[in-house]
């Protein structure tokens, strides 16, 4: 049974939505990538958003360009949470996406990534799912730790480094 389903309103959203499926599966996590969009498919999109938590869905992500409509319609439609992406266009440079996904109104909340972070949205949908799965829990703080070890690598400044302009110089 797939936990987390992912939807995309175009194709060309794939190369950046691939990358919330492959963060997934390197967490052994099962799920779907589908696409439909919100303004050709309407009716499709509200009975897999309507019939998502009877399916087994736990967390929907959901990305796409330019309107961006399709997180939003999601939303209306499931009780489950929904995790937006807006996917970056040659309109406007994705902010219209952002904002399409960013501002719903009161009651149909989408939380929302960055620009094209779609490896963010699935991290933060197996950060929901490890409120109720201790195994999984247990891989995020793993990953985490090790997130923190490698950003630390880049950390280590020589405080004699005059170059850099940082770090204790004693006077």
């Amino acid at each position: 049974m797939s936990l987390v389903g992912i939807v995309m309103g175009s194709t060309t959203d794939l190369p950046v939505m691939e990358k919330a499926s492959t963060q997934l599966r390197e967490f052994g996590v099962a799920h779907t990538l589908d696409v439909m969009s919100a303004h050709r498919n309407p009716a499709k999109v509200a009975d897999w958003a309507s019939g998502a938590a009877d399916a087994g869905y736990k967390v929907l992500i959901a990305g796409a360009g330019r309107a961006a409509h399709l997180p939003g319609v999601v939303a209306a439609h499931t009780p489950l949470p929904v995790i937006g992406v807006p996917c970056l266009s040659d309109h406007l440079g994705g902010a219209d996406a952002l904002y399409s996904i960013v501002q719903m109104p009161p009651g149909v909340p989408v939380a929302t990534v960055g620009i094209d972070n779609a490896r963010n949205a699935a991290i933060l949908a197996m950060q929901i799912l490890a409120l109720s799965d201790a195994d999984l829990a247990g891989r995020l703080a793993r990953f985490r730790a090790e997130q923190a070890e490698k950003g630390m690598e880049h950390r280590e400044i020589p405080a004699e480094d005059p170059d850099r302009g940082f770090g204790f110089q004693p006077g």
